[in-house]
């Protein structure tokens, strides 16, 4: 028996990174998913690693692509029961508040913050039509500790991500459905490894600062969600879920 035995999964960002990870390790314990990525040609890429999912085009910023998201889930499946909100912007013109320009402001927000509150604006009906489900937005450590290597957009974005996530799982504890912000520290992504690649100081002025040393892979981070989107978290909503290494623990780190 797989942790997730008849559950369907919505996946945003599902394409590469984490999400493409979750979409294979749901998969494989049972889940049927809906692997949702603007870039249909890698959710495609994602399906055929797993064992029962089927790809989906989705803009998480734009409602209409979302509704029909929700939509081919439920045709296909006959419903929803995990809603992962993964999809999400950091780019590299995200700056210092001095730096930043309204249009990256507002590029990172439609995409981080307006498309988790999309999702659980159109997905949380269908967890309710089923008597419950878990919520999963994927927030970050930065939504819980500042720093001086400013990206002001992302962080802000993912503050309201865990914000949003808190006032959800209050208001919709009593109809069993839990939601729960999911905050990775640093993850070894292709985007990340690509930064760090083209300036070593970089990498070593935010490494110090990790107790671990080093980043997370990423299903170590989807292992988290996966606890969270089973019923062996039946207890676990309003969350500030950290997989993190550490890192918010941390004032001196080892040598």
């Amino acid at each position: 028996m797989g942790r997730l035995d008849g559950k369907v999964c919505v996946i945003t960002g599902a394409g590469g990174g984490m999400g493409r990870d979750a979409t294979i390790l749901f998969s494989a314990e049972g889940a049927r998913v809906c692997a949702a990525d603007v870039n249909l040609e890698a959710a495609n890429e994602t399906v055929a690693q797993a064992r029962d999912a089927f790809a989906h085009q989705v803009d998480v910023a734009d409602e209409a692509s979302v509704q029909a998201m929700m939509d081919a889930a439920v045709a296909r499946y006959g419903g929803i029961d995990v809603l992962y909100n993964n999809a999400g912007i950091s780019p590299n013109d995200d700056a210092s508040i001095l730096d930043t320009s309204v249009e990256a402001w507002d590029r990172v927000q439609a995409v981080n913050t307006r498309g988790v509150f999309l999702c659980c604006k159109h997905g949380i009906p269908h967890l309710l039509e089923r008597g419950g489900g878990s919520v999963i937005n994927v927030a970050s450590f930065v939504a819980v500790v500042g720093a001086a290597t400013s990206q002001i957009s992302y962080s802000a974005s993912k503050g309201a991500v865990l914000s949003m996530s808190r006032e959800l799982a209050v208001q919709f504890a009593r109809d069993n459905v839990r939601v729960n912000a999911l905050c990775p520290g640093p993850v070894e992504t292709p985007l990340l490894l690509n930064i760090f690649g083209d300036d070593p100081a970089a990498l070593e002025r935010r490494r110090i600062h990790w107790p671990t040393g080093r980043l997370a892979k990423p299903r170590e981070v989807v292992n988290g969600a996966l606890f969270l989107a089973s019923d062996e978290s039946s207890y676990v909503t309003g969350s500030t879920f950290l997989v993190d290494g550490g890192l918010t623990a941390a004032y001196v780190t080892p040598e």
